[in-house]
């Protein structure tokens, strides 16, 4: 069985200039990659209002859009937002429930993008708009497609947003590993955290995450799993300030996908952070998460 992979043009939102320091142009990469070596895409709807109002405040939403968020909210979040952006985030959260029913019937699935995991119930942060994985988790949830979600969040910035969302929702098991000296300052308590020392190389990380990991499923028993998989732990992001290699990542996306299969957890992965200054670079390592959950969607099959 082939692995369901989501994507929809609107990923990339042509309004953000290749000049800027969030690599957008990456969305369009990926898929490209991908559709290169003949994988096929399935294309999502765009998320509707009821379902962004479960995890977000209803006005910030709104403002959203319609491309009337606040000056202060917009340098928060990092983007001019234009309706590019807010057709972009839609997008992407569609993508993101799109692949977590795809993931009950297949074991496992990708959306090319999805892991925004700083925006919180009251806005967005840190290139983040809406929060993704968590309106997706609600969404499970609500439609009594799962009783019991983990979000494992390996992206090299803690995942505050979700953490907020989802603080005293004993529905959701939330775990962040992530670089402790970097953005956000302020971290509220995941139920699990992993802080990491800048500069931790791929032995030391690779040791932490599995012991990470199996504490994730000693302490829950999740229908779902939502997978960030960003890649900017690598030495050579702009924002991360860990030092993985391109063979790390690789051993990282394994770790988490094989832990899923041995389980019997369907695994949804998502894009999460990249920010090399190379976009192409950035892509590249990106398909590495997808070929891991490849190895999962065929033994589910």
């Amino acid at each position: 069985m082939r692995l369901p992979i989501v994507h929809h043009p609107d990923y990339d939102a042509d309004s953000v200039p290749d000049r800027h320091r969030f690599p957008m142009r990456k969305y369009s990469l990926v898929a490209e990659l991908l559709r290169a070596r003949g994988e096929a895409m399935t294309v999502p709807q765009h998320a509707p209002q009821r379902w962004l109002n479960l995890a977000h405040d209803p006005d910030y939403v709104t403002a959203v859009l319609t491309s009337s968020v606040d000056a202060k909210t917009a340098r928060r979040i990092g983007f001019e937002m234009t309706p590019a952006i807010a057709a972009r985030t839609c997008a992407s959260v569609g993508g993101t429930c799109l692949a977590a029913r795809l993931a009950l019937d297949h074991g496992a699935a990708v959306t090319l993008a999805g892991g925004s995991h700083h925006a919180s119930y009251e806005g967005g942060a840190g290139f983040c708009v809406f929060n993704d994985v968590a309106v997706a988790a609600r969404v499970m949830l609500e439609e009594g497609h799962v009783r019991q979600v983990a979000v494992i969040d390996c992206d090299v910035h803690h995942g505050d947003g979700t953490a907020r969302i989802f603080a005293g929702d004993r529905r959701v098991f939330t775990a962040s590993i992530h670089c402790e000296d970097n953005w956000p300052l302020e971290k509220p308590p995941s139920d699990l955290d992993v802080g990491l020392d800048k500069e931790t190389e791929d032995e030391d990380y690779l040791e932490a995450l599995t012991g990470f990991v199996s504490a994730v499923f000693e302490r829950t028993a999740p229908d779902i799993v939502f997978y960030n998989a960003g890649v900017d732990p690598h030495a050579d992001d702009r924002l991360g300030r860990l030092c993985l290699s391109d063979d790390g990542l690789k051993t990282r996306d394994r770790i988490v996908a094989e832990a899923c299969a041995r389980r019997g957890v369907p695994i949804v992965g998502v894009l999460g952070g990249g920010y090399s200054s190379d976009a192409m670079a950035v892509a590249q390592r990106h398909v590495f998460m997808v070929d891991a959950l490849h190895k999962v969607a065929a033994v589910s099959a």
